[in-house]
C-alpha cells in the first residue's frame, strides 16, 4: 500500500476502505444524495463546515486538510464514531473514485491508497 497522507486522527479506530470524494459544499452533499453514499470517504477544506450534516452519519470517513482534532468536524467525527483524518497533509491530490484506506490504529491518522 502507497501512503498519500498523514493527519490528525478523531479516535482511535480500525482501518476502513472507502471511496475518495471531494466535497466543497452544499450543492456536493445535494449531488451526493442523489447518486448514493456507498463507502463515501468525504474529503473537505473547512473544518467548520457544517455542509456535511444530512449525510455525515452515512460517511465510511472523512478528510479534512485544516483545523484541528477540536474543530467541529473532528468532534463531529468523534459523536457519530466516523473515521477522520483532520490537518491532513496530502502527499498528492487523489481524483474523485480512487479507492483508500484511512488507518488510525497508530499515534496519527494515515492515509492509503487500497491495493
Amino acid at each position: 500500500m502507497e501512503k498519500i497522507g498523514t493527519g490528525q486522527k478523531t479516535f482511535d479506530y480500525s482501518p476502513v476502505r472507502g471511496i475518495w470524494t471531494r466535497l466543497e459544499g452544499p450543492e456536493d452533499v445535494l449531488d451526493l444524495m442523489d447518486k448514493g453514499l456507498d463507502n463515501v470517504i468525504a474529503v473537505i477544506r473547512d473544518a467548520g463546515a457544517t455542509f456535511l450534516s444530512p449525510i455525515f452519519d452515512e460517511l465510511r470517513g472523512v478528510i479534512c486538510t485544516e483545523g484541528t482534532i477540536r474543530s467541529h468536524i473532528g468532534i463531529v467525527s468523534r459523536e457519530f464514531q466516523i473515521p477522520g483524518i483532520i490537518a491532513a497533509e496530502l502527499f498528492y491530490d487523489s481524483e474523485n473514485g480512487t479507492e483508500i484506506i484511512l488507518d488510525g490504529t497508530g499515534p496519527e491518522g494515515l492515509i492509503y491508497l487500497a491495493d
